[in-house]
């Protein structure tokens, strides 16, 4: 149960409110009075995190730490570990991790335009003990489709001795039909008219992100020439420092009529 849940305060509520609640409650509860132990100990845990101002923070705004699949399907990502499976019953010996609940993975999907501008997450999801959790947080711009973000301390519970197990968000990005990603370079293709490519023209380059480029094309610029504009692609998700925007020319052949084939013969050969 959220912690707020517990106590039967909203999310918004002032230091008094908590601590007014929490007496209330554990004078209800408390096992001298035959009250139940582990609901005693849950409010006291609840307590202990909103009565502090660091805690709070923490617990109110999770931080996330970035995972990337490898393609091992024993390593990260979905897959199980099986050093992990063993620690959390308690097996294995020097340097196993320390045990703790499962983790839980969700599935969250984003817009490629979010990619360059980060993305707020707001959702509620079913853990193994039964109860309901809830994630309202921010996933930084740069975070890559198949990433796994995870929020520690947002996982299972089920076992009250061991710590809370981590919540893993799979990160999926929605293609776009006109850009892809490689690494943090993002590709286009314009197709332009083969006369703009022998006479030289501009052409208006709008990123995913909405930043708006005037791209000066040459006279004499050949067909399938790549174009680069330097520092507007994805920021990387560690430093911010964003990558480059290449765009291709394909050519479109315009439709001609017969006078104008014509004088194009006639340009050909030295006649015209």
């Amino acid at each position: 149960m959220d912690y707020y849940e517990r106590l039967g305060v909203p999310r918004n509520a002032s230091p008094d409110e908590i601590k007014k609640a929490y007496k209330k409650l554990a004078l209800k509860h408390h096992p001298d009075r035959g009250g139940d132990h582990a609901t005693f100990a849950g409010i006291n845990e609840a307590y202990d995190t909103l009565k502090d101002p660091n805690k709070k923070q923490q617990y109110d705004n999770p931080q996330p730490q970035f995972q990337f699949n490898t393609g091992n399907p024993f390593q990260g990502g979905m897959g199980a570990n099986f050093e992990d499976i063993f620690a959390q019953f308690g097996f294995g010996g020097q340097g196993r991790r320390q045990p703790k609940n499962q983790d839980v993975t969700v599935v969250y999907t984003i817009d490629f335009k979010q990619v360059f501008t980060g993305a707020p997450i707001s959702i509620q999801y079913n853990l193994p003990s039964g109860r309901k959790e809830f994630l309202d947080a921010h996933i930084p711009p740069g975070v890559d489709h198949g990433a796994n973000v995870r929020y520690a301390g947002l996982g299972d519970d089920s076992i009250s001795q061991l710590p809370k197990g981590n919540l893993i968000v799979k990160i999926k990005v929605r293609p776009d039909r006109n850009w892809r990603r490689d690494g943090n370079n993002i590709y286009t293709n314009k197709v332009i008219n083969i006369f703009d490519l022998m006479l030289g023209t501009n052409l208006e380059i709008i990123t995913p992100a909405e930043r708006k480029f005037s791209l000066h094309i040459p006279q004499g610029t050949k067909p399938g020439t790549t174009f680069s504009i330097s520092g507007h692609g994805v920021p990387d998700v560690n430093t911010g420092r964003q990558g480059n925007v290449y765009v291709k020319l394909d050519t479109m052949m315009p439709e001609l009529t017969e006078a104008q084939l014509i004088k194009i013969k006639g340009i050909k050969d030295g006649t015209y």
